[in-house]
């Protein structure tokens, strides 16, 4: 039996393979549609199903999404690229075998950096590779263990899918979610993706726990410690939240095993998140018993000249850049309005009709913060941007105060769906006139002289005590601000 070692001494070592649904209107080999339906079976023919005759066609629209990432990630386009069979038997693949790429893939050595921890961090791509995606099996009862049986759904089959691989850089499970998060990011700018289709990004880790000292100063690992390293790969992993935990889970795992003097064993297991816990599923295979073989039925693909022609949008970081240059912002709020391209084109709306810095509290902390509170997202608000715009011409125009407009119409547009005007309307908040507002602070002082007797004796507290008293009086309609400078006037 080997020796326990401790665990400070080892370090895990993961790499992955990220499955992305590509946006397509067809599936990538026919023209079944890729919108998703209730009905299971329903959006399938001969060449999804793979029944005999039938002959697949590449879906144009798949290339160019996977030339758009292959950029975004600096990766080399090759030439020419082509397609393999991948030879394996499972219930979700209805032909036996899955049409993919083997030798020559669309996208070679790549890269993408992301912020982990407040620190850069890079990790190499070793490919991008162009494949349909199996039909989906729906476990009736139970997981995938414990189910009473099972059924198949081959709406999916044959759904455009680009395989991202990446080199075993990640050190760790926190460092897998921030590449996760980032990469998820730029997909969306690309408009190849989208997030809120059930089972878009679907993620396969390899992880395996090598000793400390086969850890390099620059992070890299001795190759002949990778090869005696027995490793796990980690299935359905379906959100960078998820990676996380179910590679933390797994990586303890390990390290109590080898603590105990165990072998690890080489093999597939699947992550259920409801136990919270990797299940073992079967022994791992190897790229041999694929016994890939060229996919006949499809030629060899030539993107020579048209990947040229092919452009990518501005990207998160460059935009980022941009924001804090052309708009004054901060890291940190240049940070919150890219995270998703929707946010910043909405940014760059309302920063072209107002002043930018008003522009950005008003969507980086009042609109994100309050959406987050809801768990909710900028895509569900999407139509009534508008709505938002006409909330911040409203403050802009001191028609309203800022602090009705955060804590009254802007909660009642999210949870009433109602617009801003009616809001203000409704719960009579415009802005009081001067006048109203002058009586408003004369009546203040008047009935509370023990505050303006302690304002006059230096206690800081008196003047944010007669505010109140005049903000009541307007109903919240005046600005706190100009309040505070006329109360001082009128006690001077």
């Amino acid at each position: 039996m080997a020796q326990a070692q401790e665990q400070d001494d080892l370090a895990v070592v993961i790499g992955l393979e990220v499955h992305v649904q590509l946006e397509t209107d067809t599936k990538i080999f026919c023209g079944c549609s890729t919108d998703p339906s209730e009905e299971p079976n329903t959006q399938t023919c001969p060449v999804c199903l793979g029944l005999p005759g039938a002959l697949p066609v590449l879906n144009e629209a798949a290339v160019e999404a996977a030339v758009k990432v292959g950029k975004a990630l600096d990766a080399s386009i090759p030439e020419e690229t082509r397609f393999h069979r991948k030879n394996y038997y499972y219930p979700d693949l209805p032909k036996n075998f899955q049409i993919t790429q083997y030798d020559d893939p669309i996208c070679q050595d790549g890269e993408l950096e992301f912020s982990v921890e407040g620190s850069r961090r890079a990790v190499g791509i070793r490919r991008a590779h162009l494949e349909e995606d199996p039909g989906s099996l729906k476990h009736q009862g139970g997981s995938i263990d414990t189910a009473d049986y099972t059924l198949v759904d081959y709406n999916r089959a044959g759904v455009p899918l680009l395989e991202i691989v990446t080199k075993p850089d990640f050190r760790g499970a926190g460092e897998v979610r921030a590449f996760l998060a980032k990469l998820e990011e730029v997909l969306e700018y690309l408009g190849v993706f989208d997030a809120s289709r059930d089972g878009s990004l679907r993620i396969d880790a390899n992880l395996s726990v090598v000793e400390e000292a086969a850890v390099a100063e620059d992070g890299t690992i001795a190759e002949e410690a990778l090869e005696s390293a027995n490793r796990t790969e980690v299935k359905n992993i379906s959100s960078h939240k998820g990676a996380e935990k179910a590679l933390s889970y797994e990586a303890t795992r390990q390290k109590n095993a080898i603590r105990r003097g165990r072998v690890v064993e080489q093999e597939t297991r699947h992550w259920d998140e409801s136990r919270g816990i990797t299940v073992s599923m079967r022994s791992k295979e190897e790229e041999k018993d694929y016994r890939y073989f060229g996919e006949a039925d499809l030629p060899p693909l030539r993107v020579s000249g048209w990947k040229d022609e092919i452009d990518i949008p501005e990207l998160p970081d460059a935009r980022r850049e941009r924001f804090q240059s052309a708009y004054g912002l901060s890291s940190e709020a240049a940070d919150k309005l890219t995270t998703t391209k929707q946010v910043a084109d909405f940014y760059e709306d309302v920063a072209s009709a107002f002043d930018p810095d008003l522009a950005a509290t008003w969507v980086a902390d009042e609109l994100l913060g309050e959406l987050n509170y809801r768990d909710m997202g900028v895509t569900e608000i999407e139509g009534r941007l508008d709505e938002v715009s006409r909330l911040i011409e409203l403050v802009a125009t001191d028609e309203i105060t800022a602090k009705n407009a955060r804590e009254t119409v802007l909660r009642e547009m999210l949870d009433e769906e109602a617009d801003p005007d009616s809001v203000v309307e409704r719960e009579g908040l415009g802005k009081s006139s001067g006048d109203e507002i002058q009586q408003a602070v004369e009546a203040a002082i008047e009935e509370n002289p023990d505050a303006v007797e302690d304002y006059h004796d230096g206690e800081g507290g008196a003047i944010n005590f007669l505010v109140g008293q005049v903000m009541q009086k307007t109903g919240g309609s005046a600005d706190p601000g100009d309040v505070n400078q006329l109360l001082r006037a009128e006690l001077e």
